[in-house]
């Protein structure tokens, strides 16, 4: 299993990064967690748009889902033709969201690109392979963490997320932890996201073997929230950066 990160930033994306979206292939399998706004010009670095299995969008708002617009766009007029539609996982809410601000024909396009699924809490869904278990999130609007499951590995994505002791469960014995790491310390408790500290919290109580810290504000310092997090968690680091990709092989 391979984990790509096509975008790390948090709400908006600093110079020459991307927000919430990230790429996990095995074997034939391609599936796309989030497509926030930057991430699907990443995306065509690593794969066709019309190679994905499903896409994975975990709450509606606007840098978790915005390059849909985009993606649409690279499907419906792929090189070769339009391609099929591809699967759309994620809270009604999301819908919504992402058919608002169109017109009767915009609407047509995008449900002529995505098939729509709503997620529910617990219950697997199979892509390409893959095994994907939604688990709610305490965040401000209804989110959803991600585990992926396969032969080779396996990797929880928090979502945004504020910590919680029901995370830690749902996270317990992932081989990397992709946790939200959005607030600096001082801001701890302020919005419903965590610190990296808290997200070395996390790791250390799902006993994960890789944590890789992401949803970064822009003016973060990326070393300092490092060393957040190692003073809660003793396994491998790593910050978020565009393009990053991590063989779960190399994790076991």
């Amino acid at each position: 299993m391979r984990l790509t990160v096509l975008g790390s930033g948090a709400s908006y994306p600093g110079a020459g990064r991307a927000c919430a979206g990230y790429l996990v292939q095995e074997g034939g399998a391609t599936v796309l967690l989030d497509c926030g706004n930057g991430c699907a010009s990443n995306l065509a670095r690593a794969v066709r748009p019309e190679d994905l299995d499903a896409v994975f969008v975990t709450h509606a708002h606007p840098d978790h889902f915005a390059d849909l617009y985009a993606l649409q766009a690279a499907l419906r007029y792929a090189p070769d033709g339009p391609a099929p539609s591809v699967d759309l996982y994620a809270p009604g809410s999301v819908r919504d969201a992402m058919l608002a601000p169109l017109s009767d024909r915009g609407r047509a396009e995008m449900l002529e690109a995505f098939v729509g699924h709503e997620m529910n809490h617990g219950e697997p869904i199979e892509a390409g392979g893959l095994a994907i278990i939604p688990w709610r999130a305490a965040h401000s609007v209804e989110t959803y963490a991600l585990d992926v499951r396969g032969s080779a590995g396996r990797v929880f994505y928090t979502s945004d997320s504020a910590l919680t002791d029901e995370m830690a469960l749902f996270a317990a014995g992932a081989d990397v932890l992709l946790a939200d790491a959005t607030l600096p310390e001082e801001y701890a408790g302020r919005a419903p996201h965590m610190t990296p500290r808290e997200a070395g919290v996390l790791a250390r109580e799902a006993g994960t073997r890789t944590l890789v810290l992401t949803h970064l504000w822009p003016s973060i310092d990326r070393s300092v929230a490092v060393a957040d997090a190692a003073r809660e968690f003793g396994g491998r680091i790593i910050v978020a950066e565009e393009m990053l990709s991590i063989d779960l092989a190399e994790e076991a």
